[in-house]
């Protein structure tokens, strides 16, 4: 007892005020990647390009899809003046096939003829200037015969007849002239905005799952709007490069962007090399020989006896201008050459073009696809892919599937709108977007940086500057009245 008290004595009395427990500072908040930041304004960029953008997207997807399929249509639908009532082992001379067609053409002014490719027709393309841009009159001439087969409007290189361009205006403008064209310039200026956005969205996604292989699949464990944002991811990966492919070459058509294209790929020297038509005016070259006795016409068009067609396509023909699908222009002018153009769209590409002198019938310039710029090159290329020529069906099919595979995307992200949206009566009928001011996080130097890229993209691309100017401000308007309704 005594040894106890003994201890309580040494030992020195505490109070609660006297025990101070030692606690660890607080930890500093997690610093957050750039990813981290920048993924909320992708996520928000991403749903108000695909809401508001979908709809010219899915137009233009259609009926893209539709006029890849078209050539086989028209190949159906104007096979009597396409094709021979009977197989040729010879031909009229091309000479008396233009004069059969002067005289039927219910369409003055001869412009270009198209002499028959194996198995086809003649062309004899008239245009009068009453015509809209690009569009023409044709009268179709069996080669064998002389005969006329039958007359019609004609559109473009491709020498597109009436259905085939109908879906093409459909694609092009939606039949509203030329302010129609900037539907379709506003759907290929955002498709890649929305393209890569949407890739980089999918590698976060693949990186989180720690997975590439299985990113690229459906997950089949999944329902309702996860299962719809699987699909819309792994046909978004699989066609992004060919999205990027559509929206590069449609922008060259383009009203205002195309412009910009043209004039930058002109700076570069990345243009394609025209042919030179000038020659030295000489005296007309008098209609005799072989072609006076089939009915060529006698009298010169200005300079230019039309009778010597024959002899102009033999002069190209010596020159390797040795496509089957050529186009022979008149001169246009006094002092203009012939020019014979390969229009052979299909791979391997054949366009060299040589100019004749219509005097002299020697060619005096020849220009060779060989010879072009490689970007020259990948542009025609590009163009060909676009409009389902370069490799026949294969691109007629792959060009189809790309674009209901667009399309299905557009419908992928509506439905997951329409899955996010709250089912609580009164509330809203379709999911409300992504958190608002999220860039406000990004660091200083993104924002110095992106800035001025947002502005040069812009102007390049006007339409795509306008309309994301017009989201920004729809943007902060629905802010301003949230916090007016909430205040």
């Amino acid at each position: 007892m005594r040894r106890l008290f003994w201890l309580t004595e040494e030992l020195p009395l505490t109070t609660d005020s006297d025990i101070r427990v030692e606690q660890a500072p607080a930890p500093a908040p997690a610093r957050r990647g750039a990813w981290a930041l920048l993924r909320p304004v992708l996520l928000r960029l991403h749903f108000y390009a695909g809401v508001l953008i979908g709809p010219f997207l899915l137009v233009a997807a259609l009926s893209g899809a539709l006029y890849a399929l078209s050539p086989q249509l028209e190949r159906v639908m104007y096979a009597d003046i396409l094709e021979p009532p009977a197989a040729a082992t010879t031909q009229v001379p091309l000479a008396q096939q233009v004069a059969a067609a002067e005289r039927a053409s219910t369409v003055e002014h001869l412009v270009a003829v198209r002499p028959a490719p194996d198995g086809g027709t003649t062309r004899v393309i008239f245009d009068d200037g009453g015509f809209a841009e690009s569009y023409r009159h044709a009268v179709f001439v069996d080669p064998g015969t002389g005969a006329v087969l039958g007359q019609q409007t004609v559109y473009g290189t491709t020498g597109a007849l009436p259905v085939r361009s109908w879906i093409g205006e459909l694609h092009r403008s939606m039949h509203l002239g030329d302010a129609g064209r900037y539907y379709s310039e506003l759907a290929a200026s955002w498709l890649w905005v929305v393209a890569l956005g949407g890739v980089a969205l999918w590698v976060a996604r693949a990186r989180a799952r720690r997975s590439v292989r299985a990113a690229l699949r459906v997950d089949s464990g999944t329902r309702g709007r996860a299962r719809t944002r699987s699909w819309h991811g792994v046909v978004g990966i699989w066609a992004a490069l060919g999205f990027l492919m559509l929206a590069a070459t449609g922008l060259t058509w383009s009203q205002l962007a195309g412009e910009n294209v043209t004039e930058l790929r002109t700076q570069l020297g990345w243009s394609t090399p025209a042919v030179n038509t000038s020659v030295t005016a000489g005296p007309a070259t008098p209609a005799t020989g072989e072609h006076t006795e089939h009915g060529g016409p006698a009298a010169p068009t200005g300079e230019v006896n039309v009778a010597d067609i024959d002899t102009v396509l033999r002069a190209a023909r010596a020159a390797d201008v040795d496509s089957d699908q050529v186009e022979i222009a008149l001169p246009k002018g006094e002092g203009k050459a012939w020019t014979v153009t390969e229009v052979h769209r299909a791979y391997p590409t054949s366009v060299d073009v040589a100019a004749v002198d219509p005097a002299t019938h020697r060619v005096t310039d020849v220009v060779r696809f060989a010879d072009h710029p490689v970007m020259a090159k990948l542009a025609r290329w590009g163009v060909d892919i676009h409009m389902g020529t370069m490799f026949g069906l294969a691109n007629q099919i792959a060009l189809a599937a790309l674009a209901l595979g667009l399309a299905a995307m557009v419908v992928l992200g509506y439905r997951m709108w329409w899955q996010r949206r709250p089912t609580r009566a009164g509330r809203r009928t379709v999911g409300p977007p992504p958190a608002r001011g999220a860039w406000q996080q990004l660091p200083g130097w993104v924002i110095v940086a992106g800035v001025p890229l947002v502005f040069a993209v812009g102007y390049f691309l006007p339409l795509l500057g306008l309309s994301l100017l017009a989201f920004l401000l729809v943007d902060l308007a629905l802010g301003a009245r949230r916090r007016f309704a909430g205040g």
